[in-house]
């Protein structure tokens, strides 16, 4: 097995402002980075993802700066994982996910870097109404095995470009996607894994879609 890149720069954990509350995240800076990349998930787990964190180490290998970040305090998680109502919560993780663009366009270490969203499951819905509400800072959008079609109306309004990655074998979630791809007005990109089910959990598979993710991100965050 190949050895890890390893990359050159800082990670340290942070408290992000975002409305009334203050969200725990963790930020990755690697030297001369080209752009930063904000974390959405469903629920609160997107710091701890072990996916999530996989895809952020090939980033900050591309020197893309990333922030993990719990859209949900820690109370709220709590209920969450008890009746599972509140990742479905579309507008409060939005304005959650607009809170910490908002803290990044703030702090000195990411001010000047162009914001990119990584969005899976219901926080791919979120960060499609965060990029139509944040257009001049929101440079690209990345899905994987998410639910954009959740944004609604604030699809046709979205104007960073956006990849939705699917696996090959999530047929539902895949024609979700189509549904939400005709919806979009900007530059778009459907990209389907081959074999890959909706968590990228076979051999390979999240490593292909964080691959495309990166390509999309540094094609687009300039």
């Amino acid at each position: 097995m190949a050895e890890p890149v390893k990359w050159e720069g800082e990670e340290r954990s942070v408290r992000v402002l975002a409305g009334p509350v203050t969200l725990e995240g963790d930020l990755s800076l690697p030297k001369a980075a080209r752009g930063v990349v904000l974390f959405a998930h469903g629920s609160g787990s997107s710091r701890h993802s072990p996916r999530n964190r996989q895809v952020a180490r090939l980033l900050n290998e591309a020197k893309l700066a990333t922030l993990l970040v719990d859209l949900l305090t820690p109370h709220e998680e709590a209920i969450d994982l008890q009746t599972a109502q509140l990742r479905f919560d579309i507008d409060l993780l939005a304005h959650r996910l607009i809170g910490a663009t908002d803290w990044l366009t703030e702090h000195p270490d990411t001010r000047a870097l162009r914001i990119g969203y990584f969005g899976a499951s219901t926080g791919a819905g979120a960060a499609m109404v965060a990029a139509a509400e944040r257009p001049d800072v929101v440079g690209a959008v990345v899905s994987r095995g998410g639910r954009p079609d959740l944004a609604g109306r604030a699809l046709a309004q979205v104007r960073a470009p956006t990849l939705l990655i699917v696996g090959g074998h999530d047929d539902v979630v895949l024609g979700l996607n189509r549904q939400a791809q005709a919806a979009l007005r900007c530059e778009n990109q459907l990209a389907v894994v081959p074999g890959a089910s909706h968590l990228f959990e076979e051999p390979g598979t999240l490593d292909a879609a964080a691959g495309l993710a990166r390509d999309w991100f540094t094609g687009h965050l300039r």
